[in-house]
């Protein structure tokens, strides 16, 4: 493979991981916002 092919794949890696990231910390987010609220009940 050349040189700008490895660049793409790793910059595709590297995209996926941020993402899956993102949506780990948006889940975490929502959970203690119900949590929060159910505190009040």
């Amino acid at each position: 493979m050349n040189k700008l092919t490895m660049i793409a794949l790793g910059l595709g890696c590297l995209a996926v991981l941020a993402g899956c990231a993102t949506i780990d910390g948006i889940g975490q987010d929502i959970s203690g916002g119900a949590q929060r609220v159910g505190t009040w009940f």
